[in-house]
């Protein structure tokens, strides 16, 4: 299948062309005031995020730390479901027609919403890409062929357990970008080692061919330019998240821009 051009790729690219790296934010739809997630994206975006990974919040997250579980009580208390989440979506789209968006999230908010009914609202939505947590890629094909049926990228995760067999069905399945978790565990979990992922990134591009993101454990803008001189682009989720959960509804989106600002100004430098 031919690879998606979109969006993502065309990010990537600008960037490769000048010699600078993706910084990807995630937060989770909703967190901390649902009436500050559009706002927030368009504040992230305008800072220096590359792509913006917005967080599907789901009952039982599996992958994620306190910090993210939390975000995701706090939306689904709030009642933000798939509906919610695309409309964020929507509403972005008005004010930025560059900046990829990813949707993150489980199976089980996809499957309830249908299948179909997700890749063709996400679609018009203005999604990009999609990354599923727990769809291993060999159950995967056939959603993957979908999203790339209607131009959006899917994402896939690798780890420091993956065997090269994965690695060679993913790169097979993947477009957009692979996301390396760092650090077995949940994320917002222990110490970040550099000189692993060092060794890892090598491994991994042997096998696929789009981009490769780093993410788990990047807390600073220090952390962040040590991962982002072996890979292609750095995912920051928890270190975000924890910023944004004590701000009142009118700080959100100048907290989460000055951090995007300090991440961005340390991947530059």
């Amino acid at each position: 299948m031919s690879p998606v051009t979109g969006r993502i790729a065309a990010t990537f690219a600008a960037l490769k062309a000048q010699q600078r790296k993706a910084l990807i934010p995630f937060v989770t739809a909703g967190d901390p005031h649902p009436e500050a997630t559009v706002e927030l994206m368009q504040a992230m975006a305008e800072a220096g995020a590359d792509v913006i990974e917005l967080g599907v919040p789901f009952s039982d997250p599996m992958a994620d730390g306190p910090v993210i579980q939390r975000a995701g009580e706090r939306a689904l208390k709030a009642g933000i479901g798939m509906t919610q989440v695309l409309d964020y979506v929507r509403a972005f789209r008005l004010g930025n027609s560059s900046t990829p968006v990813v949707l993150m999230g489980y199976a089980n908010p996809v499957e309830r919403y249908g299948m179909e009914r997700f890749v063709a609202d996400a679609k018009a939505a203005g999604v990009d890409g999609v990354l599923i947590v727990d769809y291993p890629p060999e159950e995967c094909e056939a959603f993957a062929a979908a999203l790339k049926g209607q131009g959006l990228d899917p994402i896939f995760l690798l780890a420091p357990t993956s065997s090269e067999e994965r690695m060679a069905r993913i790169g097979a399945l993947a477009s957009g970008y692979v996301y390396y978790v760092s650090l077995k565990g949940v994320t917002g979990a222990g110490h970040l080692d550099t000189a692993a992922v060092a060794e890892a990134v090598p491994r991994i591009r042997r096998h696929v061919n789009t981009p490769v993101g780093v993410g788990f454990g990047i807390r600073d803008g220090a952390t962040a330019r040590a991962v982002a001189e072996v890979s292609d682009a750095v995912v920051i989720g928890s270190r975000l998240v924890q910023l944004l959960e004590v701000q009142n509804r009118d700080n959100v989106a100048a907290t989460g821009a000055q951090f995007i600002r300090e991440i961005r100004a340390a991947l530059d430098a």
